[in-house]
């Protein structure tokens, strides 16, 4: 078979080691899945993760144009960030953090102040400050 990167397979899990797991994507092309490519986060043991005859969909992330080495991966198929947060609701959780965010005064954006500025600074050169 051709493969080519972005190519989505599935495949059987034969190997387990420290560094990743390998892969059997037909009879006799097999891939490796870095310990960094499961998924998104930390895992300290490739083996509590991925099971030995184990069926997993994979994508090639690379392929070494002089080894013919194919590097898969899980973590590109999963949604890193799928799910949504309430800004109030985090904001609350970390109540004993003093933040502005309440205040309403106090502040004035740049643009109000401009204006204020520029007259100052036109008094200073007529007064020859």
């Amino acid at each position: 078979m051709d493969y080519r990167i972005g190519m989505v397979l599935t495949g059987r899990v034969t190997g387990i080691q420290p560094y990743g797991a390998f892969v059997l994507l037909d009879d006799n092309t097999q891939g490796l899945i870095h310990i960094s490519e499961l998924k998104h986060g930390f895992i300290s043991d490739v083996g509590d993760y991925l099971k030995v005859g184990q069926m997993v969909k994979v994508m090639i992330v690379d392929i070494d144009e002089y080894t013919g080495k194919i590097s898969l991966s899980l973590r590109c198929l999963e949604q890193p960030f799928n799910f949504k947060y309430n800004r109030d609701e985090i904001t609350h959780r970390y109540k004993k953090y003093w933040s502005n965010r309440h205040v309403e005064e106090g502040f004035k954006p740049i643009a109000e102040r401009l204006d204020g500025w520029v007259e100052d600074a036109l008094e200073d050169i007529k007064n020859g400050k």
